[in-house]
């Protein structure tokens, strides 16, 4: 029997991100999921996982200063990886931020509607191929 892959997913703890963070989690089903708001990462958090996923709801905040810091230091290159928020200009911001460390990305997700198990399920296979 092998081991469940390991994702994380990092948030901003803002209301709608930490619910979209929870649905997402629910259909990793072949995962072990942690959820992590942005200010209590460390670095160790991510180095386990097999899938990461970053979540915010504005541009650069505060509580991401850290998390900004480590992507631009380290190599993730093949690393899964996706982004989700409920506004473009983040998405745009959080793709950039994740560029410097070479993680594999999958297309951005935005939350606005009502999230679907099944819109998410589809989401996810893309990040994951």
């Amino acid at each position: 029997m092998s081991a469940k892959k390991k994702a994380l997913i990092i948030t901003d703890g803002a209301e709608e991100i930490n619910a979209a963070a929870k649905i997402i989690s629910g259909a990793l089903d072949d995962f072990k999921v942690n959820i992590c708001e942005a200010e209590k990462f460390g670095g160790t958090d991510l180095l386990p996982a097999d899938l990461f996923i970053i979540g915010c709801e504005k541009p650069d905040p505060a509580s991401f200063a850290y998390l900004k810091e480590f992507l631009l230091h380290i190599n993730l290159a093949s690393r899964k990886c996706g982004v989700f928020s409920t506004k473009e200009k983040t998405l745009k911001y959080l793709c950039g931020m994740v560029k410097d460390c070479e993680a594999a990305l999958g297309e951005p997700l935005s939350v606005k509607d009502e999230l679907k198990k099944s819109d998410i399920k589809k989401w996810l296979k893309g990040v994951l191929k």
